[in-house]
Order: structure tokens, then sequence, then C-alpha cells
């Protein structure tokens, strides 16, 4: 998309220099885009606290394991018959 701006000719030079971005373009989608990713980390360091999750992975996946298990068993034995 096109878009007319009237930008500070020194930032632009700056953000150039720090982002390493060879053309006014590639700099802006640089510096939108990590604005972005740093706004939706603000957003998840303000659930900070907020989202209990159970911590109990090890218990989940030992049951899956074990319906894995019997799940591979029934297979076993129904090829048996066959």
């Amino acid at each position: 998309m096109r878009t007319t701006m009237r930008l500070d000719d020194h930032l632009i030079k700056e953000l150039m220099d720090v982002t390493g971005a060879k053309t006014k373009t590639e700099a802006i989608h640089l510096a939108i885009a990590e604005f972005i990713r740093r706004k939706k980390l603000e957003g998840l360091k303000a659930l900070s606290g907020k989202v209990r999750i159970a911590d109990r992975w090890q218990e989940l996946e030992e049951h899956e394991l074990k319906a894995q298990e019997k799940q591979a068993r029934r297979f076993e034995f129904q090829d048996s018959l066959s």
C-alpha cells in the first residue's frame, strides 16, 4: 500500500542506521513490526498473575502415555484375533 507521509529526515536516517535497513521502506517496516511486537508483549505482561496455569504437565503426560499404551494393546489384541 502506498502512503505519503511527512517524516523527519534525521529520524529516518537514524532509524536506517540502527536497523541496518537499506531503504526507508524497509526501515519503516522493521520499526512498525518491532512496535507491534512490543505492544503484544506489554499485553502479555499485563496478564502476569491474572492467569492460572495448572502445573500438572507431568501428570497429564503420564495419563496420556497410559492411554496410548492401552489403545496399542487393544489394537494388538484385535490383530491377534484376525
